[in-house]
């Protein structure tokens, strides 16, 4: 076995390289908010009521009165029907016979209809969204919560083929080949003429999107020293993830139609194209397809960066006699091939299930939260930022099991209390809920760079495609649990909060990998359930030969 850590040691902790490598790939993470959680604004259906065309003859009294008023599922009283108006036949026939309504006319015996003639939208709030442009309200309301869900459908498809093709050609070249098709589709996005269009492209997006996320993330994993690695696994993109989301509602607020919107969003990327030419290939990746010479090459000219005199050899001989033809390859049904690999994979499946209606949920319901929208969304983000920075100190301190378990069953534990506050008290409803998203910010943040920890480097990428892919299932559910409202203010918060503690509990099964090194093959991994004790692996005395006698490559910790 070679330790690449202990090769590449002289480069140092924090040179030129490394500040270079781990800023760029954060900025990377920027736009990520901008694919999923635009639609929050995008998407927002704004006031309506059912449209009484200009050309018909009606009295100032009757054309207020031709609304019927409803009972608010969400309390507050009576409010006009958003679906349904008076039968204007009817209304037009009072108001020429110079009847009042309420007074003359009994209102509740008058027959009803359907927007026949379209809606009306406050324009107070935007000046369009795709559900006032498209009508997506009443009979078509199921496409709101659609159209996020044609979102998470793309990131399953990447997460699905982008981890494979990253592991097989390299995690640069799919890095950039996902920005640019990323920037260039979510700029046609804006030009959707009709909802299916919408969609579509939408989906394309989103394929881009997982693509570009894992690629960048497996990448810097792979790239940066251990305890860099920590801080850009936790702390680093996920910072850079919150400024993207601080900057949505900014860029809502004051840009207020849904495509310029859009377009406002799309267009820096284009910038991210630039990364070809500053960031490097993996090494550890270069060195596992046996590629040893192009790794070394890497290693040198980082070490020209830092200032810093390379050792004459920096790689063994074993590295430059590798027959990468003899390797076996791997793909994404490895995960299930053996009995502990499959139980980690599994759980770990789930967990990120929950993590992710759970996150996606939150994040989406900021529009329907009492206050402003745009500030709602603003504190919504706001909140990531000490929970980032607390699976930092998590991560780097703590039990990998332990912290996982706390704060997903304390995140559902306070959107289960949400239910026990009084409908007058909104503010502590509110104020819990954010620490809801908080606590399941962090297990978010803290999953990411466990589930690279515990998997090997020849199934790194597809492992954390095929955690991702699982969890878009969840995902695609998640606008729908907002569609709950509907019913009941309560079920979202019985649901997510339950499935969340829950979650928790099933945590305390998987493996510890605190100060364990980076696996390289499935036999390296730790078993299931885990222990809090740590035993680092050790190569039999087959696998310290096979080099040797096979000429397989060897393997890289």
């Amino acid at each position: 076995m070679t330790d690449l850590d202990a090769e590449t040691e002289f480069l140092g902790e924090w040179g030129r390289f490394q500040q270079q490598t781990f800023f760029l790939l954060c900025l990377t993470v920027i736009p990520n908010a901008f694919t999923a959680l635009s639609i929050v604004f995008v998407a927002d259906t704004p006031p309506h009521r059912c449209l009484v065309p200009a050309h018909v003859n009606l009295s100032a009294a009757w054309r207020n009165s031709s609304i019927p008023l409803e009972e608010d599922s969400h309390g507050g009283g009576p409010r006009p029907s958003r679906c349904s108006r008076y039968r204007l036949g009817d209304i037009r026939n009072f108001s020429d016979g110079g009847l009042l309504p309420g007074v003359d006319v009994n209102l509740s015996t008058v027959a009803t209809e359907g927007c026949v003639d379209g809606w009306e939208y406050d324009r107070t709030t935007y000046d369009s969204t795709i559900s006032s442009e498209w009508n997506l309200v009443c009979d078509e309301g199921w496409k709101k919560p659609m159209s996020s869900s044609v979102v998470f459908c793309g990131y399953l498809l990447g997460a699905l083929v982008s981890g494979q093709v990253a592991d097989r050609f390299g995690r640069k070249i799919v890095l950039v080949v996902s920005i640019g098709a990323h920037s260039v589709f979510a700029t046609i996005l804006a030009f959707s003429s009709s909802w299916t269009m919408f969609c579509v492209i939408y989906f394309i997006v989103a394929l881009a999107h997982t693509s570009r996320t894992g690629s960048a993330f497996v990448l810097g994993t792979e790239i940066l020293s251990t305890r860099v690695r920590k801080i850009f696994s936790t702390v680093g993109g996920n910072m850079f993830f919150c400024v993207g989301y601080m900057l949505l509602p900014l860029a809502a607020f004051f840009i207020r139609g849904w495509r310029m919107l859009l377009l406002a969003l799309a267009l820096p990327s284009f910038l991210l194209l630039t990364l070809w030419w500053c960031v490097t290939e993996s090494p550890r990746w270069l060195l596992s397809q046996g590629r040893a010479e192009e790794a070394e090459a890497i290693v040198r000219d980082a070490a020209k960066k830092n200032q810093i005199e390379p050792p004459a050899v920096i790689f063994g001989p074993s590295h430059n006699e590798c027959k990468p033809e003899r390797r076996k390859a791997h793909n994404i049904c490895d995960l299930l091939r053996t009995r502990n690999i499959r139980w980690i994979s599994l759980t770990l499946w789930v967990i990120w299930n929950t993590l992710t209606v759970a996150y996606y949920a939150l994040s989406l319901n900021t529009s329907n939260v009492h206050g402003n929208k745009y500030l709602n969304c603003f504190l919504s983000a706001a909140v990531e930022i000490p929970a980032y920075i607390l699976s930092w100190i998590m991560f780097r301190w703590c039990s990998r099991r332990r912290s996982l378990f706390s704060t997903l069953f304390m995140g559902g534990l306070f959107l289960l209390l949400t239910l026990l506050v009084p409908a007058n008290l909104v503010h502590v409803a509110v104020a819990l809920e954010m620490m809801g998203k908080f606590a399941v910010t962090t297990a978010f943040s803290i999953m990411y760079a466990y589930t690279v920890e515990v998997y090997p480097t020849v199934l790194r990428n597809t492992a954390l495609g095929a955690c991702s892919m699982a969890s878009r299932i969840g995902s695609i559910v998640a606008p729908y649990a907002i569609y709950l409202r509907s019913y009941s203010i309560s079920l979202p918060y019985i649901l997510i909060g339950s499935l969340t503690v829950l979650s928790g509990l099933l945590s305390l099964l998987l493996p510890e990998s605190n100060g364990m090194p980076l696996p390289d093959t499935i036999t390296h991994m730790q078993d299931f359930p885990g222990c809090c004790k740590k035993t680092p692996y050790k190569l039999t005395q087959t696998e310290e030969n096979e080099p040797a006698a096979e000429g397989k490559c060897p393997v890289v910790s």
